[in-house]
């Protein structure tokens, strides 16, 4: 039983640990030429389209995590270089993501 509870764990660790790497690998791959590894647009491209920094309290109240998701899916209404990612990306990554951009907040 012992050996059972800690295979379960060890499985359930790799799989977050996992988890975990996808969804930096998906931002490495889709978002962070744009928004930085941090969400702060500090990048060529996101100073070029002014993209907002998404780790501002202000900017982190103001959305909600629907509207990020929306924003990841559909593309952004105010920046037409923000593709639609919704059939590229799954329902499970793109909430990944919002998870994600919500720890860019800073304070």
């Amino acid at each position: 039983m012992k050996t059972r509870l800690a295979l379960l764990l060890s499985l359930s660790l790799a799989t977050a640990a996992h988890a975990e790497d996808t969804v930096a690998e998906v931002w490495t791959a889709k978002c962070k030429s744009c928004h930085g590894p941090d969400g702060r647009a500090q990048t060529q491209m996101g100073k070029k389209e002014a993209i907002v920094d998404m780790s501002q309290p202000a900017w982190q109240q103001a959305q909600t995590n629907d509207d990020i998701r929306e924003a990841i899916a559909d593309g952004s209404p105010r920046n037409k270089k923000m593709k639609a990612y919704k059939e590229k990306l799954t329902p499970g990554q793109i909430d990944a993501l919002v998870a994600y951009i919500r720890t860019f907040k800073k304070g």
